[in-house]
Parts: C-alpha cells; structure tokens; sequence
C-alpha cells in the first residue's frame, strides 16, 4: 500500500500507524495530514521480534490517549511524544 493510500484508511477505520518510514513525519508535521496516531520505529534491530518487544513496551507503558492523535517515535531506550498540531 503506498504512502497516500495508508493514511487516508487509517483515519477512516480510526488507526494508529505503527511504521519504520520517516515520511510519515513529513506528511504529519509538515503537511498537517490527517491521522489518528503514528508510531515510528527507529530501532537498531529491525527484526520482527525486536519490533514486538518494542511496541509491547509501548503498549504497557502509553495509555490510548497518550497515542491517539499523536506522532510518537520510539528508539531502543527513548520513547517521545508529540501532538498533531491542532489535537487536544
């Protein structure tokens, strides 16, 4: 599915994108598309297996509202957290 195509379902099925792909940013922040949240993976390790561990992390330590409308980037040890422009 291509970079256009994603975003638009995601926010038609109220999605959070879990992605490696820095264009995401771009579209986010400097082109204010719409989204319904956006994690972006920025590991070391880009097995499967590491991917899982990290978003698990995630998932125990974020609550939905913390994730929802929101751009986070997750590194081996950081997580940070930026809000959509315009988002509550």
């Amino acid at each position: 599915m291509d970079d256009d195509t994603l975003p638009a379902i995601a926010v038609r099925e109220k999605r959070v994108i879990i992605t490696n792909d820095k264009d995401f940013g771009e579209m986010v922040f400097r082109e204010r598309r719409p989204h319904c949240g956006v994690i972006l993976l920025r590991l070391a390790d880009e097995r499967a297996g590491t991917k899982v561990t990290v978003i698990e992390r995630l998932m125990r330590s974020l609550t939905q509202e913390q994730i929802a409308n929101s751009f986070v980037v997750a590194t081996d040890d950081l997580v940070r957290i930026a809000r959509r422009p315009g988002a509550q």
